[in-house]
């Protein structure tokens, strides 16, 4: 029996238990797959269980549940979803008890096939759903019973759950879920539902026990924050009361739209000191033509005096940018447009894809008409461009003193530390005498198109 978007009454009462409760002995797992919003459901999801005493484990192996944290914005996304179930196949026959679920945007736009066509999948359940997690596991257990809950919310912004945060310096806040925009080519609307936003008072709340824990640097997470609204009150209003109320702490955002990314909202960051000059601006193309396709709102015109505002105010502000290629009907003169546009916006990073149909989009309707060769020739010249700018603008900051934020030690070696800038370049520095945490000041020396060393 399978339940579409709701659960069985549970009669029980369950205690509400501290995560790792030992009188419970299910032990779960999750992989997180995509963006930050997903990383931060992960939380929500340890935080919902944690409540019912399921502990925690980092092994798949030793795991009673694993949940695959799942996105749906790319095919190629999905794919390794299913080639990761694939592998999971030997783990369930072994142990055929072992429960196997599928978590987030890929649960709700593919629950029937993952029911029907991949067995072992016990559990489905949508990124609005997670409060029903705990008796679906429940009722799978009693029963036998594999169960669905997907079904999306207007109001559920999980603004009561306190997420369970790893060690670490640096957390995520979910501001706002869901987006109204219906980009042609994105799922986020029907994966993921309409835009609904927490209180200002919440996050402010939240940013403080964050602080008072010892966290450095957060980062406040939505599909478009700048779409957020709270009884009236703007993201540059939220941002303005966070920076207020943790001025100690450094504070970033994302992800901002072009089309409504305010000048009250530069000004804000250009104001408070410890709002990092970090904007994450996605263009997907320096195409008008293509823009009004894909239904982004604005036009390159307006795109610029964006990003030049920013500029203006915020010298050295850095800026990254979402580009998609191959797009239904792209012309060769489109694409050379969208490296024009680089040219002009002098990204230090660009985050870049080909173009990818997803079913339920306007464009997935389109002649897909741009052949794969094309696309992959297409994507190599925007992300050899992009290197060449990125080398450009790091090399600008060779000889200048920065303060960084250490976050961990280098990954090639521990006679290092990675610390990050203001405006969001990685920084390789001795370790010395210095401890993760630690704001210090470092003058550059050196660098290549992805990291800054500095002395």
């Amino acid at each position: 029996m399978v339940f579409e978007g709701l659960i069985l009454n549970n009669p029980k009462t369950v205690e509400k238990n501290n995560f790792n409760r030992s009188s419970n002995n299910k032990k779960v797992y999750i992989e997180t797959y995509g963006c930050q919003m997903n990383l931060s459901d992960t939380e929500i999801v340890l935080s919902v269980l944690s409540d019912f005493g399921y502990n925690e484990t980092s092994s798949v192996n030793d795991s009673d549940i694993i949940f695959l944290n799942t996105c749906s914005v790319r095919e190629n996304a999905e794919t390794k979803i299913f080639n990761r179930l694939k592998h999971l196949k030997g783990l369930k026959r072994k142990n055929p008890a072992k429960v196997i679920g599928i978590l987030g945007c890929m649960a709700e736009r593919l629950k029937k096939d993952l029911i029907e066509k991949e067995k072992i999948v016990d559990i489905i359940v949508g990124p609005d759903e997670y409060r029903k997690l705990p008796h679906l596991i429940e009722n799978l257990f009693e029963t036998g019973e594999k169960g669905i809950a997907v079904k999306l919310s207007k109001e559920e912004t999980y603004d009561d759950i306190t997420p369970v945060r790893k060690e670490g310096i640096s957390a995520w806040i979910s501001v706002m879920r869901g987006c109204d925009k219906f980009c042609t080519f994105c799922v986020v609307p029907f994966t993921r539902g309409r835009e609904r936003s927490r209180k200002v008072s919440s996050i402010v709340s939240e940013s403080k026990k964050l602080f008072d824990n010892g966290i450095k640097e957060i980062t406040l997470l939505g599909q478009n924050v700048n779409s957020f609204n709270d009884d009236g009150q703007d993201f540059a209003d939220l941002l303005k009361k966070v920076a207020l109320a943790v001025p100690d702490m450094r504070i970033r955002y994302a992800t901002s739209h072009p089309y409504d990314c305010s000048r009250k909202l530069l000004d804000t960051m250009a104001e408070y000191e410890n709002i990092c000059n970090y904007i994450h601006l996605p263009v997907q193309s320096g195409s008008e033509r293509v823009l009004k396709l894909m239904n982004r709102l604005y036009s390159i015109e307006h795109y610029l005096e964006v990003l030049y505002y920013a500029k203006s105010i915020m010298p050295g502000v850095g800026l990254s940018t979402d580009i998609i290629t191959g797009f239904p009907g792209e012309t060769e003169d489109d694409h050379k447009m969208t490296l024009e546009l680089m040219e002009k916006a002098e990204y230090d990073y660009a985050y870049t894809f080909a173009y990818s149909p997803r079913e339920n989009t306007k464009s997935y309707k389109m002649i897909d008409d741009v052949p794969q060769d094309v696309k992959m020739r297409r994507l190599d010249e925007i992300i050899q461009l992009q290197r060449k700018l990125s080398l450009k603008m790091n090399k600008k900051l060779v000889g200048k003193t920065n303060e960084i934020l250490i976050e961990s030690l280098s990954k090639k070696s521990g006679d290092f530390f990675m610390g990050r800038t203001d405006c969001n370049k990685s920084v390789i520095v001795p370790r010395k005498k210095y401890m993760i945490g630690d704001k210090i000041k470092v003058k550059i020396i050196k660098s290549n198109s992805a990291t800054l060393f500095a002395e």
